[in-house]
């Protein structure tokens, strides 16, 4: 694993500094796991940080990172037919309809509250297509410095060679919360999205820590079958904000399950914990209006449309899972050797029944 931010981030297993008296750390599933100050940049506690997996729709922190402030979210835009063709089967929607035109700020909705696969095909519609919207995906993670990261599918769905890892995830979410856009989709726990003919239909963000942990704010939840559960949860407290990136942990709940216990040691600890590493800042580039603080979305050219409204398509939030996958196991070296052969192993599993996406 990558060093980057500390040589105890490059070693296997569970890190942490923890003096006499300081509350010990709870134990939890997942392959790799971070605990990290989103204010100082400061790691509290880590599990194989550097580790390369497949990150499922937490990839989609990096692509809001990248097309957020790139389009005002006043836009409006009629989507083609070709803006929702080659969407992966059984990819999570929101419900967007071809001919039918949506406004910025909803399609974004559609993404950070259901997952919506349907909703980044036409923001990369608008942001000059699926390939220029991955190549921008990638020159963004090396700008932030998230070296663990490949970009091949820009909605998470599962894909041969595309990785991430705990350390990168809380990048993405860093980066993001300085967006005022980005924190408030993220922090939305229901909304009314476009239906036809000038109806609404309500949709609910499937991340349900929102309302129930104390001070949760985020960010993003991911499932495939190559990844298992991903989830990057932020909480405030005390006028300290907390992140913690978990990938590849079984079930659902679990993931929330935990998240909330690595919260709530992150918090009890935060004056005791001696960090084990840090979170980089950003590459200077004055050339990329996406790492701006606090600012919302900036205005660009796009297509607009008439005032047509899209038709809702149900998918549901509690569909079937494949859980046959291993968690809270260790770092044998076989799998140290990279995210990539794990990801092969997983594929060739998955190419015999659930392995796509599902809108977690």
């Amino acid at each position: 694993m990558s060093d980057l931010g500390g040589p105890r981030l490059a070693q296997p297993g569970v890190q942490s500094d923890l003096p006499p008296g300081a509350p010990p750390l709870p134990a939890v599933e997942g392959w790799a796991w971070v605990v990290a100050d989103a204010d100082s940049g400061k790691i509290l506690a880590a599990k194989n940080p550097h580790w390369k997996l497949p990150p499922a729709s937490t990839l989609k922190m990096l692509f809001a990172d990248t097309v957020l402030p790139k389009i005002d979210r006043n836009t409006t835009y009629q989507v083609t037919p070709a803006d929702l063709r080659n969407l992966g089967e059984g990819s999570s929607l929101v419900g967007i309809k071809e001919n039918e035109t949506y406004k910025v700020e909803d399609l974004w909705r559609g993404v950070f509250l259901r997952s919506g696969n349907d909703a980044v095909r036409v923001l990369c519609a608008m942001n000059g297509g699926v390939p220029a919207t991955v190549q921008q995906m990638n020159e963004r993670a090396k700008q932030l410095q998230a070296g663990d990261t490949n970009v091949v599918s820009p909605d998470g769905y599962d894909a041969p060679g595309q990785v991430s890892s705990a350390y990168d995830l809380a990048l993405f979410a860093r980066e993001g919360l300085k967006n005022n856009d980005f924190r408030s989709y993220a922090s939305t726990r229901v909304a009314d999205f476009p239906g036809v003919a000038g109806a609404k239909f309500q949709i609910q963000n499937t991340n349900t820590m929102l309302g129930q942990y104390p001070g949760m704010i985020g960010v993003k939840n991911g499932y495939t079958t190559n990844a298992g559960n991903t989830f990057v949860g932020g909480a405030q407290r005390g006028g300290k904000t907390l992140l913690v990136s978990l990938m590849h942990v079984e079930g659902k709940g679990k993931t929330y399950e935990d998240t909330g216990k690595l919260l709530d040691w992150g918090f009890a600890a935060l004056a005791q914990a001696k960090p084990i590493g840090a979170l980089v800042d950003p590459l200077s580039s004055p050339g990329d209006k996406g790492d701006k603080k606090d600012k919302g979305s900036k205005p660009t050219d796009a297509k607009s449309g008439d005032a047509k409204t899209a038709q809702a398509v149900s998918s549901s939030d509690d569909g079937g899972f494949a859980w046959g996958l291993w968690a809270g196991i260790g770092v044998p070296a076989a799998l140290v050797l990279g995210g990539g052969v794990l990801f092969a192993l997983r594929r060739r599993e998955g190419d015999s029944g659930a392995r796509f996406e599902d809108l977690r």
